[in-house]
């Protein structure tokens, strides 16, 4: 996933990330979580909150496989499979799932049912599949260059040794 340039402010979720921690931030006054971390409580718009560190533990929520991207450095890694996550701790987040295995299946035209060539269907293209995704899969964090993503649980959420 595309990362935000660090400020003053972020500078400790993105340390963190490069040292292989997940941050959140949480509410002093409402103790509720927050993720994308920022400046105030999104729920009860204090400005008493504090960084925590997050389990790494989350559920999958929706995913979508991306085809094509214009986005630098993304282009030559297509496909690849977005998604939003339920981290433990309650907030959700936006993330990039790896190490699941996508298959490409059958032509364009096959995946949205195109009879014929002659309605336009490109019969060379193809589609991807994610393999064993689901929502409500048990993932754990992980990090690609310094920036948190997911991959399925080694145990299968039957819980950590």
């Amino acid at each position: 996933m595309p990362t935000s340039t660090p400020d003053p402010f972020s500078r400790p979720y993105w340390d963190a990330a490069a040292e292989g921690r997940l941050l959140l931030r949480r509410c002093r006054d409402c103790g509720r979580p927050h993720h994308h971390p920022r400046e105030f409580c999104p729920y009860c718009w204090s400005e008493d909150v504090e960084w925590e560190e997050a389990s790494g533990r989350a559920t999958l929520y929706t995913w979508s496989v991306v085809h094509r991207s214009e986005l630098p450095g993304f282009r030559e890694r297509t496909p690849y499979v977005v998604g939003v996550v339920d981290l433990a701790e309650g907030p959700r987040m936006a993330t990039e799932i790896v190490e699941c295995a996508t298959e490409i299946v059958g032509s364009a035209a096959e995946a949205v049912g195109c009879a014929t060539e002659a309605v336009g269907c490109a019969t060379e293209a193809t589609r991807c599949v994610a393999e064993g995704l689901r929502a409500g899969l048990e993932l754990e964090v992980d990090f690609r260059e310094g920036v948190p993503v997911f991959k399925v649980r080694g145990d299968n959420g039957r819980g950590l040794a």
